[in-house]
């Protein structure tokens, strides 16, 4: 069986070069919890992505297991999507072991052992939406862009009904320099399609099912933002912050590597 030990007799007897062993080692950590929930826990090692729970579904007697059970071993955990019912219970009972950050309009909860140092990322994100109904959403993106260190400016109800808006937001985005830009837009989605016509910026859009009428389940904004005309534009899955906001911290990642490395 392959484990970090010989792995490592590998490399030091030469058999392995320090790249191969280092993504030999990337490969190897899977969990089970219970025989019930299996666990990626080398993702963080591998992709720099850290265990993303979701929670719902799930009881609160298992979010608190899964939480008390990975958060040592990892470092820490994201729990997604926890019922509303679930925060404060489970804000009262990790706390005392563990750092906890809430993020209630997103329903998200980071659970941090409180040692685990802060991660820093030469990168900016703007992070917009076309109402204050796509705030949950947005936080969701927020609460992982600013775990993971890239700097974040929010721009709120930004919607195309009244344009002056839109053109206004761009230049908030201009001004703040970001390196990407998150739209997070309902109804028909034109807000991505609108700033990435004015930006020289990635845009990673992401459709929301807040709304009403035909397609009012994100359907006609997801299906809007695909067919979009203007370029540079990433879509997501509908309501998916998660994915949203990890895309833009694997960019950023490498915009802040080339930073240092050029000074």
């Amino acid at each position: 069986m392959v484990d970090i030990r010989s792995i490592l007799k590998r490399l030091l007897s030469g058999e392995l070069g320090l790249d191969e062993a280092e993504n030999m080692i990337r490969l190897l950590a899977i969990d089970e919890l219970g025989g019930e929930v299996v666990f990626n826990s080398g993702r963080e090692l591998r992709r720099g992505i850290p265990e993303v729970v979701y929670g719902e579904g799930k009881d609160l007697k298992t979010l608190l297991q899964i939480a008390r059970t990975l958060t040592p071993r990892l470092g820490r955990v994201l729990i997604s999507r926890v019922p509303h019912e679930y925060l404060d219970p489970l804000v009262s009972e990790l706390s005392h072991d563990f750092m906890v950050k809430t993020y209630r309009s997103g329903r998200l909860l980071i659970v941090r052992v409180k040692n685990l140092g802060e991660e820093r990322v030469r990168c900016r994100v703007s992070v917009v939406t076309a109402g204050t109904a796509d705030i949950p959403v947005a936080e969701e993106v927020i609460a992982v862009l600013e775990e993971l260190g890239c700097d974040v400016k929010t721009l709120y109800d930004v919607g195309v009904a009244g344009l002056q808006r839109v053109v206004r937001a761009v230049k908030d985005i201009k001004e703040f320099d970001a390196d990407i830009a998150v739209v997070i837009a309902g109804r028909e989605g034109a807000l991505p399609s609108v700033i990435s016509s004015m930006l020289d910026v990635p845009v990673i859009a992401v459709p929301t099912s807040h709304s009403y009428g035909f397609g009012g389940s994100g359907i006609s904004a997801l299906m809007s933002m695909l067919q979009s005309c203007s370029l540079g534009i990433a879509v997501t899955n509908i309501d998916n912050g998660i994915g949203a906001a990890l895309l833009a911290t694997l960019i950023c990642r490498r915009i802040s590597a080339l930073r240092d490395r050029c000074g």
